[in-house]
């Protein structure tokens, strides 16, 4: 697999406004696939390599939940409070798909897209309780989106029951852009178990398997670092854009404290903003036990009620479940910033990640646990 830039216009300035990122797929020998990687067209060349759902870790039916006006993350991001909707921003949603017959998504524009074999609708419900952290109406008089002014919202269901592969993650990231998107929110991971496995089905020694999957690991970080590099610099020409990213469910603090594993592709990529999950406590917000350590910024993560496929609402948990409250923080950023003029990558970036604070973190948290914090929405 690998990641081109193709160029058109009449001069330099034409060409960058037209540079798209071109995924194309194809069986490579390792001495074709060097001489491909040298070509001055070619960012990266990498082999595809499994992705996977970051999966809940554990969820509820709520079809009545005994909560109040508002599900608990909206408040703790300062949503409640913030002036600001959404409105005129465009968001993408790369994921398992959306109920769109849901309540929720009234009025809203589902431009999808199945990048899949199965069905457009979202059969597994990880993409429809994301995309109603995001940006959902309220249901039954309860608050769950962060972003509700949202009118126009990019559904790709990039993963089906059996997972997806990378090379459609990297077509779908530059749909979502040619589209519009300012805000990508991606809830999924490289699968290194999983191609490990496909590896050893095809008769490759278990050994041989292990450092084949490892290399096409560190590749396709490469190929997500580029391309996060891409994005930046192209948003003079195709507007402003953030890939939101969750850092992924693999530690386990409550069996061992030092059971932590870092944060896994593609948030851990540069050109990423990836996400750790917090919850609730009565001396302030802590660490999941289960969110991986290092990450941008942090979100509620645990127990978050959001639309349910057929219907009602489900609370679950994990960093899939944050990383759509960032993405929502964002796309109130993005409305305040385009309303005001001041709409650029560099500012985007920075009012994102300058507002997250850890004031209301429980005492003795580790910033390596919750990078800058829990992000805060603009409240003038």
């Amino acid at each position: 697999m690998e990641t081109r830039r193709r160029r058109g216009g009449a001069g330099p300035a034409a060409a960058q406004s037209d540079a798209r990122i071109v995924v194309e797929v194809d069986a490579l020998t390792v001495r074709r696939a060097a001489e491909v990687s040298r070509h001055r067209d070619v960012e990266a060349v990498a082999p595809v390599v499994p992705m996977k759902l970051i999966a809940p870790v554990s969820l509820t039916v709520a079809a009545n939940p005994a909560f109040a006006s508002r599900a608990w993350g909206i408040q703790a991001v300062g949503a409640d409070t913030s002036p600001f909707s959404g409105d005129g921003v465009t968001v993408a949603v790369l994921d398992t798909g959306i109920d769109p017959s849901h309540p929720t998504f009234g009025g809203i524009e589902l431009v999808r897209h199945n990048f899949t074999s199965e069905s457009e609708d979202d059969i597994h419900g990880h993409g429809t309780h994301c995309a109603g952290t995001i940006f959902g109406r309220d249901v039954d008089g309860k608050r769950i989106g962060v972003a509700p002014g949202v009118r126009t919202a990019l559904i790709g269901k990039v993963l089906g029951q059996d997972g997806g592969g990378s090379d459609v993650i990297l077509a779908a990231i530059e749909w979502a852009i040619q589209n519009g998107a300012q805000v990508i929110s991606m809830s999924l991971g490289i699968d290194f178990p999983g191609m490990v496995a496909d590896l050893e089905r095809e008769g490759v020694p278990t050994e041989l398997a292990t450092s084949m999957a490892l290399e096409g690991y560190r590749a396709n970080i490469l190929l997500f670092e580029r391309l996060g590099s891409l994005v930046q610099a192209r948003a003079s020409f195709t507007g402003p854009c953030l890939l939101v990213a969750a850092a992924g469910n693999e530690s386990r603090r409550d069996q061992d404290p030092n059971f932590v594993i870092a944060v896994s592709p593609p948030a851990a990529a540069d050109g990423m903003v990836s996400v750790a999950a917090v919850g609730p406590d009565p001396d302030g917000f802590t660490i999941a036990s289960f969110s991986n350590y290092g990450a941008r910024l942090s979100g509620p993560g645990v127990d978050i009620l959001s639309a349910r496929v057929s219907g009602g609402l489900i609370m679950m948990s994990g960093t899939s479940m944050a990383t759509p409250h960032v993405a929502g923080v964002a796309a109130l950023w993005a409305e305040k910033l385009m309303k005001s003029g001041q709409f650029s990558q560099q500012r985007f970036i920075d009012r994102l990640v300058g507002s997250a604070v850890t004031d209301e973190m429980k005492p003795g948290f580790s910033p390596a646990d919750v990078g800058n914090g829990v992000v805060q929405a603009p409240q003038e």
